[in-house]
């Protein structure tokens, strides 16, 4: 049985960190010398979104916890780095800001294991992601971080991932050849569109709304909070509920940086983030209902039955032979369904 263990956040922090009074920001007893701290935070997507209210929960409960001596920046939209999430994740590993929510999918550009847990098909609701990241997935993705230098503090979410496109109803796999689709920024799903005889294109997200207006391109593929948050329902006619992948999101620290704190610190930032990650996923969850209902005032709306599920998981498994080796039988197992 693989270890039992509570999900904490990941956050990524950076060179943003400012550090006064004495100790230089070295570990030991910092804290108790009254070290301040000045972080930047990034979020991919919109102030409007879950994300975004998870960030600042994150921030309030620093401030509270520290007594003020801790305070964060927060940048929407992947602000720091000109909207590129990859670049942002880069950014902080070097230690160039202090703490972002990132999707593994980006994550996955650097070291192709992170995909494992946004594999096709591999949860069919929440209770049994929720089952599999605390039976040892969420271990798994901490050691994953470790090795880039970062220190995982646990999961957010992003939710279940839909397909809108302006084109037609998607009930069957015969649906989407020809579409020009949208794709987060990895090998995996550009592969899974690719085998469904798509016509994928990666590009960044602060892209996206544009792109579909104009009609560089057909569709794309997101949570529900993401499409609602971002006003995706305006410049879409067709919206497929089909939850073909789980989307949680790391919230992290640099390792260095992390380190560097002392152990009272320590304990007020992995408590800030347990509780924001908490207070992020339930609010997530909570808003599917009524953003799905409004947009199905502006969308066709299609929920996909178990028969149709089943052609569309059929159709992934060359993507699993594919990918098995990739993500390790190691992280692959961590991640599965109990």
């Amino acid at each position: 049985m693989k270890k039992k263990m509570t999900l904490v956040a990941a956050a990524f922090a950076a060179s943003a960190l400012t550090l006064t009074a004495c100790g230089g920001g070295a570990g030991g007893d910092a804290g108790a010398d009254g070290e301040t701290y000045s972080w930047d935070m990034t979020i991919t997507v919109s102030e409007t979104s879950t994300w975004w209210a998870g960030a600042e929960k994150f921030a309030e409960l620093l401030d509270e916890k520290s007594d003020g001596r801790m305070t964060v920046n927060l940048f929407a939209n992947e602000q720091l780095s000109g909207g590129d999430p990859a670049a942002g994740v880069e950014m902080l590993a070097n230690g160039d800001k202090a703490f972002s929510y990132n999707s593994p999918i980006i994550y996955s550009g650097i070291d192709s294991r992170f995909s494992a847990i946004t594999a096709p098909f591999l949860y069919a609701d929440y209770e049994e992601a929720d089952a599999a990241i605390a039976d040892g997935g969420a271990e798994a993705y901490m050691g994953l971080t470790e090795d880039l230098g970062i220190k995982m503090l646990g999961f957010g979410e992003s939710g279940f991932r839909q397909i809108t496109n302006s084109k037609k109803e998607i009930t069957e796999p015969g649906d989407i050849p020809g579409l020009k689709v949208r794709v987060a920024g990895s090998d995996l799903f550009l592969d899974i569109y690719q085998e469904l005889g798509a016509d994928p294109v990666s590009m960044n997200f602060a892209e996206v709304f544009t792109s579909l207006q104009n009609g560089t391109i057909d569709g794309q593929e997101n949570p529900f909070d993401v499409i609602y948050s971002n006003g995706l329902m305006d410049v879409q006619d067709y919206l497929t509920v089909w939850n073909y992948v789980y989307d949680p999101l790391i919230l992290g620290m640099n390792l260095e940086m992390y380190e560097a704190l002392s152990d009272e610190d320590q304990a007020i930032v992995d408590e800030a983030a347990a509780e924001a990650n908490e207070y992020q996923i339930n609010l997530s969850r909570e808003n599917e209902s009524t953003q799905l209902a409004e947009m199905e005032e502006q969308m066709t709306v299609t929920t996909l039955d178990a028969d149709q599920l089943q052609a569309f998981r059929e159709a992934m498994q060359p993507v699993y032979d594919s990918y098995e080796s990739k993500w390790t039988p190691e992280v692959a197992d961590a991640v599965k369904a109990p």
